[in-house]
């Protein structure tokens, strides 16, 4: 197999990311001495400014990562939702399906919480120092790409009309960020800057004021100004895409309460390698059914579909939608109430019996999922309305004109010369999905 490309190599500390400026940030703290994971943070807080159709601070980030010599950990930045967001709720105000945009859509917010847990345990540098490059672009402004103006004209009719904040720093004087144009967030910028000075206040001076400081931040951020602008926004009704205003149930208590918190992942044994997932609140272990459900020694030639022949893609298409029937069935919350079978799920003979179901020879249209321990699986009801999904999303996301989105998100790679190793993938929290939060 041949590339024009060149083979990446290096000693000190590589990044890969989704925008180039969160990829200088974390190379520049690379090699200011930093580690991968005071690298991996200030690459998280660069993509909340620089790709706000695809992230925001107010989303979620789920992050694996292994600090060297150590078996690989998830932290879980994913926040559940609010405790007021019931299915009698939504009923009683006249709901079958939760909107996809506005404040009945929003979780916990989980990517900060979880940013500051990783920082405090495992980087080396200030919360300052991580945070002063998203401060930069956010407050002197960075090249607009150009999926950020087009996602704005996608939802001006409801920023004009319904979501006057996103206007204004969206449609500054009825224009949308043209591609390169310099967009800034200086309300975003403030904001940073102010949760610094607070949390340095509140940590005092003296040894261990670096933890201090990012342990005083993520007080602030769950009780202090943050939270108090977050709850007091989302109890102002909002039009969202079932085409009524709805004040959300985000409240001061929720913000209170939730801490990202670190979990073992889930890992699948494939050719050599292992694979490590977050767990079933996230749709990672599809990929560890993906590799389950291929043959032994798929992808060797010995016997088996030459890669890239149509057969080999026909053979990873099918067992990708049969992994993907099982998510719709059975992943959940499993810290909650979901019990959800991944050992039996991943193991050989299910997985077999699964393959099974593969006709060489034809595709399927069916969604199959299967039956583990004998279960009979449980799908959602075919979504309608308004607020109905429509066609699949490619690259980046596909967004209504009711801000309605489906599609991709943004990541981050970092590994250092220490041997630390963090992907994390931020998401939520789009321009698209709720009103910019004043201030």
């Amino acid at each position: 197999m041949f590339t024009t490309r060149p083979t990446l190599q290096g000693t000190h500390g590589m990044v890969s990311s989704t925008h180039w400026l969160a990829s200088a940030a974390a190379m520049a703290v690379l090699e200011d001495d930093g580690n991968a994971f005071d690298a991996a943070v200030a690459a998280g807080f660069v993509l909340h400014v620089v790709e706000p159709h695809l992230n925001g601070p107010g989303g979620e980030v789920p992050l694996v990562f292994a600090a060297a010599g150590r078996a690989p950990q998830v932290l879980c930045g994913q926040g559940p939702a609010p405790a007021g967001a019931t299915i009698d709720h939504y009923r009683s105000l006249g709901l079958d399906l939760v909107p996809g945009t506005g404040p009945l859509a929003a979780a916990v917010p989980g990517a900060f919480d979880a940013w500051m847990l990783l920082l405090r345990d495992h980087g080396t540098k200030s919360l300052a120092d991580v945070l002063k490059y998203a401060i930069g672009y956010a407050e002197h402004g960075h090249p607009a790409v150009e999926r950020i103006g087009e996602t704005v004209e996608t939802v001006r009719a409801l920023f004009e009309t319904e979501w006057p904040t996103s206007a204004e720093l969206y449609l500054p004087g009825g224009r949308s960020p043209a591609a390169g144009a310099l967009l800034r967030n200086p309300a975003l910028a403030a904001t940073w800057r102010r949760l610094i000075t607070e949390a340095r206040a509140a940590a005092g001076p003296g040894a261990g004021r670096r933890d201090a400081e990012i342990e005083a931040a993520r007080r602030v951020w769950r009780e202090g100004f943050v939270a108090e602008a977050l709850a007091g926004f989302a109890a102002r009704p909002v039009m969202d895409t079932s085409g009524e205003r709805h004040a959300g149930t985000l409240s001061g208590d929720d913000l209170a309460g939730y801490a990202a918190a670190y979990e073992e992942p889930v890992t699948h044994d494939w050719q050599g390698w292992t694979v490590a997932k977050a767990g079933p609140w996230s749709q990672g272990p599809v990929f560890l059914q993906q590799l389950a459900l291929l043959p032994e020694g798929f992808g060797s030639g010995a016997g088996l579909p030459r890669y890239g022949t149509a057969e080999y893609v026909h053979t990873l298409v099918e067992g990708t939608k049969l992994a993907m029937a099982d998510r719709e069935a059975w992943y959940g919350d499993a810290a909650g109430t979901a019990d959800v079978p991944l050992r039996t799920l991943l193991s050989p003979g299910y997985s077999a019996a699964r393959r099974a179901l593969i006709d060489p020879d034809r595709a399927s249209y069916e969604l199959r999922p299967g039956s583990p321990d004998g279960r009979l699986p449980r799908l959602p009801e075919p979504a309608a309305g308004p607020g109905a999904p429509a066609g699949a999303g490619a690259g980046e996301p596909t967004v209504g004109r009711d801000g309605a989105t489906r599609g991709d998100t943004c990541h981050v790679d970092v590994v250092d010369r220490w041997g630390n190793l963090i992907s994390a993938t931020p998401s939520g929290g789009w321009l698209q999905s709720n009103p910019v939060v004043p201030g």
